[in-house]
């Protein structure tokens, strides 16, 4: 029974078309046995019916060779094209490219196919029984025990790969954000007594269930303890917590110390960093118009002082000043709803 290669890049289009949905939306060993023909043979195969029409161009065992060579050449090579695009090297554009380029490779073929004279197209003859050995030459023979021994190799590795999967690496992703859940709006300057809250987040990347426990510590005295729970592998959990300084200072170390517990034993896994001044008055881009201070000896008059706040939030914001000495609170004022670039100033004589 003969084939025109024309009908058998139209089946190969059509078992991609029909076949790709069971790539995209099965799991395991049947995703496995449908994406073997889209790697190892199909984007071979009708990549050399593109470049080489003709009959005559190649014999039918080299053929069967170099489309198994060439699918497993060009697979990677549309992996390392996809790594530099913006999809990178996930199912759905390793899919969809792979199904482009048969496509594209079996429409090349077939009109190159068909601008030939009948007598010089491609065609494949099935037959019942084994080809006579005996009439091949050395070079087939050794081409077919190759072939042969090649496949039986291929399908074992498969087979043992899919059996006994490789472990990937083992690794926890530990990270902290800010407030708004944003890794770049870290506080930076607090109110002594007022909270800082900070966003903890955890990624179990270990392949088993792990549990963990975050210590937070300010200048190394220790502020809280969070048990983030057991998460399994690939689970993510985040957690909101805060806790209060109660010490004035610039560049005060905060630190996020990540201990896992992996079959009842507590082991340490990393660090995260970060430095706050804690102070005793804080106004937002305040405009400190006139300061000053006379000191008598024996005698301190008063401190003549114009507050200025200038609102770059972005929003109508609310303020309040508290005014402290010695961490005692003297006055606290409230400022009026300021809108975006609104600004407030208020003289005090402290």
């Amino acid at each position: 029974m003969s084939f025109d290669n024309k009908k058998i890049l139209t089946i190969i289009v059509a078992i991609t078309l029909l076949l790709s949905p069971l790539v995209a939306f099965t799991t395991g060993p049947l995703r496995i046995a449908v994406g073997v023909l889209f790697v190892i043979f199909f984007p071979g195969y009708t990549l050399l019916s593109a470049l080489f029409p003709k009959r005559d161009d190649l014999g039918g065992i080299e053929r069967i060779a170099l489309s198994f060579g060439l699918s497993v050449a060009v697979t990677p090579l549309i992996g390392l094209i996809l790594n530099y695009t913006p999809w990178g090297i996930t199912l759905y554009p390793v899919l969809i490219s792979i199904t482009i380029f048969i496509i594209a490779t079996s429409v090349i073929g077939w009109y190159r196919q068909h601008r030939l004279a009948v007598a010089e197209r491609l065609a494949v003859t099935f037959k019942s029984g084994l080809p006579g050995w005996a009439t091949m030459t050395r070079f087939d023979r050794g081409l077919t025990i190759s072939l042969i021994a090649t496949v039986v190799i291929a399908l074992g590795c498969l087979g043992y790969a899919v059996a006994v999967p490789k472990q990937g690496e083992r690794f926890t992703e530990f990270y902290i954000m800010g407030s708004e859940g944003k890794a770049d709006d870290y506080p930076r300057q607090v109110l002594i007594g007022d909270p800082i809250d900070i966003i903890i987040g955890v990624v179990n990347h270990e392949h088993q269930p792990t549990s963990y426990r975050v210590k937070i510590t300010l200048g190394g005295i220790e502020k809280s303890e969070i048990d983030m729970g057991i998460l399994t592998h690939e689970e993510k959990r985040e957690e909101r917590v805060n806790f209060v300084p109660q010490e004035i200072g610039r560049n005060q170390k905060v630190e996020f110390h990540l201990y896992k517990d992996n079959e009842g034993t507590l082991y340490f896994e990393d660090t995260i960093h970060l430095y706050v001044d804690v102070v005793t008055f804080r106004v937002l881009d305040a405009e400190v118009k006139a300061l000053k201070y006379q000191q008598m000896v024996g005698q301190a008059k008063f401190v003549n002082v114009t507050i200025g706040i200038v609102n770059n939030e972005h929003r109508s914001t609310n303020y309040q000043v508290k005014i402290m000495t010695n961490n005692i609170l003297d006055k606290k004022i409230n400022t009026e709803l300021l809108d975006c670039r609104d600004r407030w100033r208020k003289k005090l004589a402290l």
